[in-house]
């Protein structure tokens, strides 16, 4: 029991995104990040099948799935952020919610666009993502809707009350393999500011 306790924060120390701490103010932080290469792909449906279904076609295409059949490393977090609504179609929509979910791994930093293996699965992107800001709010235990709800509200409470401008809707950051004990995750809340 404790061994499998433990292998979810062993496995989660992989490579994660440089960024720069600006300041931290109570249990929210302003961070810069770097410019990243990230592997994206757009699944619709409700949050969380939606974050299993885009892990699953990503570590497809990192395990090997590609051109070159190479192994890219694994990295945290992974990224969740909604894309744009589906359009709503007569007579019937499948997907209740119309949400599109982007979801996406940070390529390792010693990739660079054209030294990264092609994907082989037309539904993951290669994509370079210039250097942001964001407020970011980290905490543990499951991201379940409420407590990701409860968090980005605070986060977006704080940008108002700071008079920051915010440039985009919230992205959830996953740390930790779902079998991690509860209070060793880490996941976050972050909203792209202007700098």
């Amino acid at each position: 029991m404790l061994g499998s306790a433990l292998w979810g924060p062993i496995v989660s120390n992989v490579e994660h995104p440089k960024y720069s701490l600006v300041e931290r103010i109570g249990n929210i932080e302003i961070r810069d990040y770097a410019a990243m290469i990230v592997a994206e792909t757009d699944v619709a449906g409700a949050r969380y099948h939606a974050l299993r279904e885009g892990f699953r076609t990503i570590a497809d295409y990192i395990f090997g799935n590609n051109v070159a059949s190479q192994k890219v490393a694994m990295t945290a977090p992974v990224t969740q952020q909604a894309a744009e609504k589906i359009a709503m179609t007569a007579p019937v929509i499948q997907q209740a919610d119309g949400q599109v979910w982007q979801v996406r791994f940070v390529m390792p930093a010693s990739y660079m666009m054209q030294t990264l293996p092609i994907p082989k699965n037309s539904a993951v992107r290669l994509r370079e993502i210039k250097g942001k800001r964001f407020a970011v709010i980290r905490f543990s235990g499951t991201a379940g809707k409420d407590s990701l709800k409860r968090r980005t509200e605070e986060l977006r409470q704080f940008v108002r009350a700071n008079n920051l401008n915010c440039v985009s809707g919230p992205t959830y950051a996953f740390y930790n393999p779902p079998w991690t004990l509860p209070f060793l995750r880490r996941n976050e809340v972050m909203i792209e500011i202007g700098s």
